[in-house]
């Protein structure tokens, strides 16, 4: 897999290719990262990127030209996503990470100023992305999240493969990995359980029993139960995503009736 980003600033991502998941996949070959610096791909000796807004209005609008040229040089195949980073763009999540790391290519388009000259979203990029509802700066922050998250779901970047299927929100449903009948992968939509190693107490706080009986079936039921219940009291919109089991509706029936019993206590 190869990310190709385009920036104005390609010194942004120095320390970041320099630790953690990003440089070991560099160092392993598993995924290859290019930083294009968007200045090379002018054509005036001032290497101008950027000119004001058509129409009037504050800040400056990066130009189509030198992305276009920046696009085209790449030579992006067919299947290649050319993402473009913006507010304006659909909210990243676990599954477009899914989606991303599929692709052979991706070309992330790092935004700036104003904005970007529209054309460069309608006629260039197969995708537009916004990783949250706020305004940045710049894309730059934005490529890096995008390529850690769509990164560690490469087949033989994490050392075990069944590591991302248990995350908040992965695509993976199935019960047990063949290997620890107790563990369970958390469904579509669902943020994760709680989880805990040793010691058994700190500070007060023990770990759950039923996480030390060796009960798999228990254990395999109270994190099930974990992930729905945080899953309620945390973010409920995502229980809409889910394929509920009974035993789901059940705890949410409970859920609902302790809570209303302590607002009439």
């Amino acid at each position: 897999m190869t990310f190709d980003v385009i920036t104005i600033f390609p010194g942004f991502f120095a320390s970041i290719l320099e630790h953690g998941l990003l440089k070991r996949v560099l160092a392993g070959g598993q995924v290859s990262i290019k930083i294009h610096d968007l200045r090379d791909f002018t054509d005036d000796r001032h290497r101008t990127v950027d000119d004001r807004p058509f129409g009037g209005g504050p800040g400056m609008v990066l130009k189509p030209e030198p992305l276009f040229r920046a696009v085209e040089t790449l030579r992006p195949q067919l299947g290649t996503a050319v993402v473009l980073l913006s507010p304006q763009g659909r909210l990243f999540s676990q599954q477009v990470a899914e989606e991303l790391a599929e692709k052979q290519q991706v070309i992330l388009i790092c935004g700036r100023y104003e904005g970007v000259d529209e054309r460069v979203a309608v006629r260039l990029a197969t995708d537009e992305i916004s990783i949250g509802d706020y305004v940045l700066a710049g894309g730059e922050l934005p490529a890096a999240v995008v390529m850690e998250a769509a990164t560690r779901l490469v087949p033989g970047v994490l050392g075990n493969e069944e590591s991302p299927k248990q995350d908040s929100f992965s695509a993976s449903g199935v019960p047990g990995n063949g290997s620890d009948p107790g563990y369970r992968h958390v469904p579509r939509g669902l943020l994760d359980c709680p989880h805990f190693t040793r010691p058994v107490e700190f500070r007060g706080l023990r770990v759950p029993e039923v996480l030390l009986s060796g009960d798999h079936g228990e254990i395999r039921r109270w994190r099930r139960r974990q992930a729905v219940e945080r899953t309620w009291r945390r973010r409920p919109e995502l229980l809409e995503q889910v394929l509920l089991t009974d035993d789901d509706h059940h705890t949410l029936g409970e859920l609902t009736r302790e809570t209303a019993a302590r607002k009439k206590g």
